[in-house]
């Protein structure tokens, strides 16, 4: 049995991973960081405090009054958003330890055994949605969808199948604007439906800039990303479409105000501009770079924006 082997989730029973007696303080806190994806959940707690937060504004409450709530629904979404990311590593540890950029993940390395990380994904799962259920059943709900999603539909089935991957990862991330939203008020109400749109149509230029960037890598892990099973040029032309799909969704968030929807569209624009200059270009990596970073700085901005232009002080 090969190393790849003994990793594999199906032989967890079988065979267990050692962790060295001497593993120091620094390298525990580095492997416990990269196993829950430290980046990413950051990123993704963010959307539920702006959720939460906007749902304040329109409902004309006093954050005051939903301290221990707001506690709460960050703790709660925090801690289930954290389970996803570790079964998600518990899961693919076969084809992370083939991809540079996660072959030192403690899963691949044996710092931490594989049923140490199952465990530790099922336990932050499970004390994530008991905090949650003594917020509201919706926000719960949403929840649900979003680690479903990510866990079951992405990670264990679409994932090294289908490129609609993308597609599927990215309900998981646009729901969690909606966990913060329904703590306060119902989700049918057009700002959190906006919130989850651009989230979800973010996320696919997003990743696929990603997906070229680590063409390679997926290649020899044999996921089936868009740049990996169609070519770069198709993916150049899809990531142009979805910008473009993002350029009419601040004018339904005009309650915003005229400064959110003009700087979300300016942004827009610009994104728009580097996607069309970036189907002529033939240095793909230096485009799929551009894009990456420009794409987290964008959902980071629009989304502080939305809170700074609904401070009491703008009112």
């Amino acid at each position: 049995m090969n190393k790849q082997e003994i990793l594999s989730p199906q032989n967890v029973g079988k065979a267990e991973v050692s962790i060295p007696n001497k593993l120091s303080a620094p390298t525990l806190i580095s492997d416990l960081k990269s196993l829950l994806k430290a980046p990413v959940l950051i990123a993704n707690v963010l959307p539920v405090f702006t959720g939460f937060w906007l749902a304040l504004y329109f409902s004309n409450a006093s954050f005051y009054e939903y301290w221990d709530m707001f506690l709460l629904t960050i703790l709660g979404s925090t801690f289930v958003m954290a389970g996803a990311l570790v079964l998600n590593n518990w899961y693919d540890v076969d084809i992370d330890s083939i991809m540079a950029r996660t072959k030192q993940r403690p899963t691949v390395t044996g710092n931490i055994p594989l049923k140490i990380v199952l465990i530790l994904g099922i336990s932050l799962t499970v004390i994530g949605f008991i905090l949650l259920l003594f917020t509201t059943i919706e926000a719960t709900i949403y929840a649900f969808i979003g680690w479903f999603t990510y866990v079951i539909l992405y990670t264990m089935w679409s994932k090294r199948k289908y490129t609609l991957n993308t597609v599927i990862g990215s309900i998981s991330g646009a729901v969690t604007p909606l966990i913060g939203w329904t703590v306060i008020s119902s989700g049918f109400h057009i700002v959190p439906i906006m919130l989850f749109a651009i989230l979800f149509i973010w996320q696919m230029p997003h990743t696929f800039a990603i997906a070229m960037r680590k063409y390679e890598e997926y290649k020899a892990a044999g996921v089936a990303m868009l740049p990996v099973v169609h070519g770069f040029n198709m993916t150049k032309r899809q990531m142009i479409v979805y910008v473009a799909c993002l350029l009419p969704l601040p004018f339904y968030l005009i309650q915003l105000g005229t400064t959110f929807v003009v700087i979300a569209t300016l942004l827009n624009l610009a994104w728009l501009g580097i996607s069309i200059r970036g189907l002529f270009t033939k240095d793909n990596q230096k485009y799929a770079y551009i894009s990456f970073l420009y794409s987290v700085n964008y959902i980071t901005i629009l989304f502080l924006l939305m809170v700074i232009v609904t401070l009491p002080v703008f009112k």
